[in-house]
C-alpha cells in the first residue's frame, strides 16, 4: 500500500499537486485506501472516493485543471473504459425503449434543485458571455438571442425545439419573436413544468422521443440534447431532423464536443450523472450528417461553459441549506465534484461547446445575417 501511495505522490508532484499540501488545489488524504481504489478503478475510484469522504480539496476545479492538462484522467482504470466501450458497441444504449432512462435518472432528480441552481428560465446549457454580459441571467438571454439570430426567427414561423428541457427557450422565443414552438422532452418532470411554464403561449410540449417527431418546420434547434443521442443513433438523429425541416429551413445544433471520437463516456459520469450519454467528436458529427446537411457556420465558445458552470456551482452551494432535507451530504459531494470537474474540462479545452448551423444538402440559401 505504501509503495502505491509513494507512486501516486510522485506522479502528482510532477504535475504540481501535493498530497497534504496547503495550496487550494492540493489534496488531503483521509483514507489511504484511495490510492488502491484509483489505481484499479481510475475515474470511478477517484469519484467514489470523494463521495465517500476519502480525500478533500479546497478547489477541485483547480485540481482537475491540472489533472486534465496532464492527461491523468484516463491513465488508470482502463479496463472499465474498455468494458464500457464493448457494451456500447454491442447494445444500443440510447434506443427508443431506453431513451427515457436519462430523464428518470438525471432530469427528474427534482425541480427544486434545478430552480435554485440555474437561471430564472431554467436553461441547463452553456450561456453566452460576450464582454458586455456580466451574470448568468444575462448570459442565458444572450445565448437565446444568439440562437434566434442564427436561425433568423421571424413572426409566424413554426419552430421545433428538440430536447426542450423546462421550456425556457420555447417560452422566450414565443414571447419575444412571436413564433410557434413545438418542443419535446424525455423527462416527465420537465414535461409537466414546461407545460405549465408555457401555458397561454403558442407553445406545445410533447413527452416523446425525437425519433417519433413528425410534421415539418421552418427552423429547428437543439440546445444541449445531442449528448444523449449515442453513437449508434447519430445518423438516425440527423435523418429525423432532415425529415422535419422544410427545404429552405435551417437547423442549429448546440452541443458539447470533443476532439477524439469515443463510443462510451467516463464510467463515473455514466453511473452517477448522465447514464448512457456520449459527447460527440467533430468527425462523428460530420460523418453522421454527410449527404443530409451543409455546414453554414461552426462556432466554438467552450470557455463560456466554464463561467456558466461556476455560476451553477455557486448557486448550488449557496442554496444547499434549503435543499439538504432532500439531498444528503453524499449527493452534495457527488454534485459539486461533477460541476467542478466539468468546469475544468472546458477551462482546459478538453471539452468544447459548439453551435453548428446547418441547411439541407440541396439548399441554395445561405443566411449569414447574424454575423
Amino acid at each position: 500500500m505504501k509503495i502505491l501511495e509513494n507512486y501516486f505522490r510522485k506522479i502528482l508532484e510532477e504535475h504540481d499537486i501535493r498530497v497534504d499540501g496547503s495550496r487550494p488545489w492540493d489534496i488531503s488524504i483521509i483514507n489511504s485506501k484511495l490510492f488502491n481504489r484509483v489505481f484499479f478503478n481510475g475515474s470511478m475510484g477517484l469519484g467514489e472516493s470523494y463521495m465517500d469522504g476519502w480525500f478533500e480539496c479546497q478547489r477541485l476545479d483547480l485540481f482537475f485543471e491540472k489533472i486534465l492538462s496532464a492527461g491523468l484522467d484516463t491513465r488508470f482504470g482502463k479496463l472499465q473504459y474498455q468494458l464500457s466501450s464493448i457494451v456500447s458497441r454491442l447494445i444500443n444504449l440510447q434506443s427508443i425503449s431506453r431513451s427515457f432512462i436519462v430523464g428518470e435518472k438525471h432530469y427528474d432528480i427534482g425541480n427544486d434543485l434545478f430552480s435554485l441552481m440555474l437561471d430564472k428560465r431554467m436553461m441547463y446549457t452553456c450561456g453566452y458571455w460576450p464582454e458586455n454580459v456580466l451574470n448568468l441571467e444575462e448570459s442565458q438571454k444572450s445565448k437565446l438571442d444568439l440562437v434566434a439570430n442564427k436561425i433568423n426567427l421571424k413572426p409566424g414561423m413554426k419552430v421545433l425545439d428538440i430536447g426542450c428541457g423546462w421550456g425556457g427557450a420555447a417560452k422566450y422565443f414565443a414571447e419575444t419573436y412571436d413564433v410557434k414552438v413545438i418542443g419535446n422532452t424525455i423527462s416527465n418532470e420537465q414535461y409537466l413544468y414546461a407545460k405549465e411554464n408555457c401555458a397561454g403561449l403558442d407553445v406545445e410540449i410533447l413527452l416523446m422521443d425525437y425519433r417519433d417527431l413528425e410534421d415539418q418546420f421552418d427552423a429547428i434547434y437543439s440546445i444541449g440534447m445531442f449528448e444523449a443521442v449515442g453513437h449508434q443513433n447519430f445518423r438516425k438523429y440527423f435523418e429525423s431532423v432532415n425529415k422535419c425541416l422544410k427545404d429552405d429551413g435551417v437547423f442549429l445544433l448546440h452541443t458539447i464536443g470533443v476532439d477524439k471520437s469515443y463510443t462510451s463516456t467516463d464510467p463515473w459520469i455514466n453511473k452517477y450523472i448522465f447514464p448512457n450519454g456520449l459527447v460527440p467528436s467533430s468527425k462523428q458529427i460530420t460523418t453522421a450528417m454527410e449527404g443530409l446537411f451543409k455546414i453554414d457556420d461552426w462556432h466554438n465558445f467552450g470557455p463560456d461553459y466554464d463561467k456558466t458552470i461556476m455560476c451553477w456551482y455557486e448557486n448550488f452551494t449557496d442554496h444547499y441549506k434549503s435543499l439538504k432535507h432532500r439531498y444528503d451530504q453524499k449527493f452534495y459531494r457527488m454534485w459539486t465534484y461533477w460541476l467542478l470537474q466539468s468546469a475544468a474540462s472546458f477551462r482546459t479545452r478538453s471539452n468544447h461547446l459548439w453551435q453548428i448551423l446547418l441547411s439541407k444538402s440541396d439548399s441554395k440559401k445561405l443566411d449569414i445575417s447574424f454575423r
